[in-house]
């Protein structure tokens, strides 16, 4: 019997250290992140998403959340998306007095990865895509949920403030991340629209099913639940409009974007299989009427082009990925052209037999002429 009773307190001591072990991964002042390595991000518990460096396509690297957890590691949020490409031998690094700063090779401050009122204890990267700093009694002082970009992730929210209200920008493209032409936001009205970037939150310029999603009275929030549905919530926490259908939620993960093309898209991914994101909603169905939105006077951004390079007020498209919206417009071109191409063929033909006919009567009349 004495010899039980060690065992049982050694299965005591391990069964509470395994109930204590935290449900996330904290990160303390004096960790460091560096572009290249196994040392360029801080994982999420489960390995899913990850905070830290991301290589970009042309050149350089920027700090954001990916998700690592798939072949195709997908950008969902990004720190500072309008500055400079960083170099590779720059450094990320929480420092003692709580900032998350960029940092030279020679050790020389450039900025900060994000912006905090006050210095953080402790760092997480949250198994629902937020990243999160707390302060030393264990609040919350800055979440990436309350700085979206162009994402949203399940279980974050859109909510309208008392002024212009959360704005997502789309992105110039899939691997630039900077601010695009496109923005949704959902307003204090209650309506949840999408308008080109530089105009007014007013029907006129809106390219979502006139208007948007109306919510139809204020304090409105769009809301993302773990399996996938959309809908708006009103201020009692009443759900007034579906925007998607619910979905699996094992092994299925979801994302919310506004595309660089100005479409907001509702995409899901089986973890299950090696494919890519499967598009599973979107809004406008026209997906031509964002294109048809930017017909302002006003510069469009790298990567697009005027339709009409002589009109301002023919809008922007990219220069690439946009054959859909202009099907019709080549349509038309390629029947005039064979048009023009068979009246250029019909006048050949009228010429020539025209000389044909000249050259005939000449021969006749010659020959009636040597007859006499």
């Amino acid at each position: 019997m004495a010899t039980i009773w060690p065992l049982l307190l050694l299965f005591s001591v391990i069964s509470t250290a395994e109930a204590q072990e935290p449900e996330q991964s904290l990160f303390r002042p004096g960790s460091l992140l560096i572009p290249t390595g196994t040392n360029s991000s801080w994982l999420s518990r489960s390995g899913l998403y990850a905070f830290g460096f991301y290589k970009l396509q042309d050149n350089g690297y920027a700090v954001g959340i990916f998700i690592a957890g798939i072949p195709q590691k997908t950008v969902v949020w990004t720190a500072n998306r309008d500055n400079p490409p960083l170099l590779g031998d720059v450094k990320l690094s929480f420092t003692s007095d709580g900032r998350l700063v960029l940092l030279t090779a020679q050790g020389m401050e450039t900025g900060n990865a994000v912006n905090t009122t006050e210095g953080a204890a402790a760092a997480s990267m949250l198994d629902s895509g937020n990243f999160v700093l707390y302060n030393s009694d264990n609040r919350t002082i800055w979440q990436s949920f309350d700085q979206p970009t162009d994402t949203l992730l399940p279980s974050q929210e859109l909510k309208a403030d008392k002024t212009d209200g959360k704005v997502l920008f789309s992105s110039r493209s899939d691997t630039d991340h900077s601010k695009g032409i496109f923005r949704l936001i959902m307003q204090q009205d209650g309506w949840l629209a999408m308008y080109p970037v530089g105009t007014n939150f007013s029907v006129k310029y809106g390219y979502w099913n006139d208007g948007g999603v109306p919510g139809g009275r204020t304090n409105v929030s769009l809301n993302f639940d773990t399996d996938g549905r959309l809908y708006l919530l009103n201020g009692t926490g009443i759900s007034i409009v579906n925007i998607t259908k619910g979905g699996p939620t094992k092994e299925v993960i979801y994302r919310l974007r506004i595309d660089p093309d100005g479409t907001l898209r509702h995409y899901s991914h089986n973890m299950d299989q090696n494919g890519d994101w499967k598009i599973t909603w979107f809004g406008p169905n026209d997906t031509c009427a964002p294109k048809d939105a930017t017909g302002l006077c006003q510069e469009c951004l790298p990567g697009f082009k005027r339709v009409n390079q002589d009109r301002c007020v023919s809008g922007c498209e990219r220069n690439s990925d946009s054959k859909s919206c202009k099907r019709k417009k080549k349509n038309r071109v390629v029947i005039l052209i064979i048009l023009v191409s068979l009246l250029s063929f019909g006048c050949i033909i009228l010429a020539i037999a025209g000389i044909a006919i000249y050259k005939y009567r000449r021969w006749l009349y010659r020959s009636i002429s040597n007859a006499r």
